[in-house]
């Protein structure tokens, strides 16, 4: 004989019935949560990899010289909430500005457009390095096109991030340079500007020969013959500080350097000028 199993419910059958679609409801609600939680993660995840994929193109481009290439692709995340998108972005604006085939009118507006990203890489991680570099870089960049006042009264803007990302790496051998030609410029600051620095600060912003050549040598110290440029201005360096005879060692080293760019070249030819002026006195 078959066994009947039979439920009395107590109560109100309705409400019971109403509980158990609640229940049933509430057990689907969770089975699709944890799905959809699921499918969050692994869509966060496949986020993180398109952009750590996308990160290492732009290096590779960056490393290949490949300018315009890397502008291309980095342009296509202009709208990126990433931090180290967003530096890469601003730094692959100024190097197309940089380029001899860019117009004037093109460069300005690349190096604007380098500041806002530069900016919003800022905003999106203040703990980053190259962020504060790269913003300092490009407030200095535009301070061409809004005169010597701007240019002066941004100096202590950037100082601050240069020195920041100095702070956060102190292996950063870019940054360290940077640092040295900011105390190069001031501390070769014509008259008439260091009027105008009166003018805006009580204090105004100043630097030595010897401060700067404190901070090339450094950069040189953590990433020996990283930068022709920096070769150079070590021999200038040593040139206002009257000391020719390191001033030829440098400049030699500059003069030298392989040239793997169109600055590098300029660099080239600029030392060699210089130690032709050598000659020539002696």
């Amino acid at each position: 004989m078959p066994v009947i199993l039979h439920v009395e419910v107590i109560g109100n059958p309705g409400a019971f019935r109403r509980s158990l679609l609640f229940s049933a409801l509430s057990y689907l609600g969770f089975e699709a949560y944890q799905v959809i939680s699921q499918a969050a993660v692994v869509h966060a995840a496949a986020k993180v990899f398109r952009v750590e994929e996308i990160l290492e193109q732009a290096d590779y481009l960056y490393e290949s010289g490949e300018t315009e290439k890397l502008y291309q692709l980095l342009s296509q995340y202009k709208e990126s909430e990433d931090a180290e998108l967003l530096w890469r972005l601003a730094r692959a604006s100024r190097d197309k500005a940089q380029l001899s085939g860019t117009s004037e009118e093109e460069k300005k507006l690349l190096l604007y457009e380098a500041l806002e990203y530069a900016k919003r890489a800022l905003e999106k991680n203040e703990s980053s390095f190259a962020a504060h570099k790269w913003y300092a870089i490009c407030i200095s960049d535009v301070g061409d096109y809004e005169g010597i006042r701007a240019k002066i009264a941004n100096a202590y803007v950037i100082k601050e991030h240069f020195e920041k990302a100095i702070e956060l790496n102190p292996k950063d051998a870019t940054a360290i340079h940077l640092m040295g030609i900011w105390c190069y410029t001031f501390a070769e600051m014509p008259w008439y500007q260091r009027r105008i620095a009166k003018m805006l600060f009580a204090t105004p912003p100043s630097s030595t020969y010897e401060e700067a050549l404190g901070y090339f040598h450094r950069a040189e110290q953590v990433d020996p013959n990283f930068y022709s440029k920096n070769l150079l201005l070590l021999g200038k360096t040593y040139l206002k500080l009257h000391n020719k005879k390191l001033a030829t060692f440098w400049l030699t080293k500059a003069k030298d350097y392989p040239a793997h760019t169109e600055e590098d070249k300029q660099i080239q030819t600029e030392a060699a000028q210089l130690l032709t002026g050598f000659s020539d006195k002696n």
